[in-house]
C-alpha cells in the first residue's frame, strides 16, 4: 500500500514545479507548430515529453511514495532517468555540429551548372518561413550564376493539392527569376528523391550530375542532404544552408537527430 506524505517543501519543492514548468513550456510550443501545420517527430515527442512532464509534476507525492514502497522501482527510476540524460547529452552534441553546419562560401569555384533547391512544406499551397528562406537563399546564388538552371524539388504534401515544385516555381518567379531557368521536379516525399528525381531533369537541360551543383537546403539538413547527394551519384556537391527561423529551430534539429541515425539504419548513405 502507497504512504500518504505531506506536500515537500524546501529544495524538494522546486523539481515538480520545474517539471510543470518545463512541460508546460513543451506543450505550448508543440501546440503553436501544430495549429502551424507542422507535423514531424521533433514536434510530437516534445509534445510526448512535455506531457509526461506535466503529469509527472502534478503527481510528483504519489510517484515519490509509490517508488519508495519497493527498492527495485527507485533503482529502475534512476536508470530511466540516467538514460534520459545520456540521450539528451547525444542530442546537445548532434546539434553543436549542426550549429556548426552549413556555412558555405557564397562564390564557389567552379560556376555550378544547376542550382538545386530542396522542398520543406506549403501548408494550404503557400510557402513556408522555413521554404521561404531556402528559396531566398537560392535566388542568392541564381543571380551569382545567371548560367545556372534552378531546379526546384518537391511532390504533393499530405492533405494538399499543390506540389512543393510548383510553389517553389511560383516564388522564384514572382521573385524576378527568368521562368527560363526554372525547372519544377514534382513527384518526390524524400530527400532521397528530391535528388534521383531531379537528375533526368538535368539530364534534359544537358547537366549530368558529374557536373558542379549546388544543392540549397536548410541549414540543419546540409549534412545529412550531402551525404545523400553524394550517395546518389553527385560528384560535386557544394551544399548552401539557409538559416532556419528561430520558433522552429529545435524541432527541426531534433527531427534531423532522427532523421541522421535512422539514414545511418537504413544505409541511406555512409
Amino acid at each position: 500500500m502507497l504512504s500518504r506524505q505531506a506536500p515537500a517543501s524546501g529544495p524538494g519543492a522546486v523539481r515538480p514545479l520545474l517539471c510543470l514548468l518545463l512541460g508546460a513550456l513543451l506543450v505550448l510550443d508543440a501546440l503553436f507548430l501544430l495549429a502551424e501545420r507542422v507535423f514531424s517527430l521533433g514536434v510530437t515527442l516534445p509534445l510526448a515529453l512535455g506531457l509526461a512532464l506535466l503529469l509527472l509534476g502534478m503527481r510528483w507525492t504519489w510517484v515519490q511514495a509509490w517508488l519508495e514502497d519497493a527498492p527495485h522501482r527507485r533503482a529502475l527510476w534512476k536508470g530511466l532517468w540516467l538514460a534520459f540524460a545520456l540521450w539528451l547529452i547525444s542530442v546537445l552534441a548532434f546539434w553543436s555540429v549542426l550549429a556548426s553546419a552549413g556555412q558555405a562560401p557564397a562564390n564557389a569555384s567552379p560556376a555550378p551548372a544547376a542550382i538545386l533547391v530542396l522542398g520543406s512544406g506549403t501548408p494550404g499551397a503557400k510557402v513556408s518561413p522555413t521554404l521561404a528562406a531556402r528559396l531566398d537563399a537560392g535566388l542568392v546564388q541564381a543571380r551569382l550564376y545567371p548560367g545556372a538552371v534552378v531546379v526546384v524539388s518537391g511532390g504533393v504534401d499530405l492533405y494538399e493539392s499543390v506540389s512543393e515544385g510548383q510553389v517553389m516555381g511560383d516564388y522564384l518567379r514572382a521573385a524576378g527569376l527568368d521562368a527560363g531557368r526554372i525547372v519544377q521536379e514534382e513527384r518526390s516525399s524524400s530527400t532521397h528523391e528530391n535528388l534521383v528525381l531531379s537528375k533526368p531533369l538535368l539530364q534534359r537541360h544537358g547537366i549530368q550530375a558529374a557536373q558542379p551543383i549546388q544543392l540549397v537546403t536548410s541549414d540543419f539538413h546540409t549534412l545529412r542532404a550531402g551525404w545523400i547527394a553524394e550517395r546518389a551519384g553527385y560528384a560535386r556537391i557544394t551544399t548552401i544552408g539557409a538559416p532556419t527561423p528561430l520558433y522552429i529551430r529545435y524541432n527541426a534539429w531534433l527531427r534531423e537527430y532522427f532523421a541522421v541515425a535512422s539514414g545511418w539504419l537504413l544505409r541511406e548513405f555512409g
